[in-house]
């Protein structure tokens, strides 16, 4: 049986990064715990400081296909490119079809209205795809 598995960024405001990938990837966020009716709930009953309540916030798939996204508060900006990044398949099931890239351009628009920027387009043998960044500058592809 394959293990789960959660992605982590590391971010300037989590709020905000989770908020534009539950849009990217048609996520939402996590509710709370069952039995408590927020977050900030969740977190007085464990006792943890009012500071740190904000310092995580997580997406997740509604079908519970995709794995969690844990977007965690950092101090520092990163200096370098990162070197893992996502690739959002819009195309599917057209992929390699005009119709396809249609919908890359399309997902694409609603990306840039959340905060996106588009950073470049790639069209290789096999894979056309437009190469994006997140609010956070964090690179992903839109393929």
């Amino acid at each position: 049986m394959a293990l789960g598995v959660q992605v982590t960024f590391d971010a300037a405001d989590p709020r905000r990064l989770a908020e534009f990938w539950a849009i990217a990837l048609d996520y939402e966020l996590q509710p709370p715990p069952q039995g408590y009716g927020s977050w900030a709930d969740f977190a007085d009953a464990l006792g943890l400081p009012r500071q740190s309540w904000d310092s995580k916030v997580a997406v997740v798939d509604p079908a519970q296909a995709g794995p969690r996204l844990l977007f965690q508060r950092v101090p520092a900006r990163p200096t370098v490119k990162n070197r893992l990044h996502l690739d959002i398949v819009a195309s599917a099931p057209h992929q390699h079809t005009e119709r396809g890239w249609q919908q890359v351009l399309a997902r694409a628009d609603v990306l840039v209205a959340a905060g996106a920027r588009l950073v470049r387009e790639l069209d290789e043998p096999g894979a056309r795809c437009l190469v994006m960044s997140d609010p956070e500058g964090n690179e992903f592809r839109v393929c």
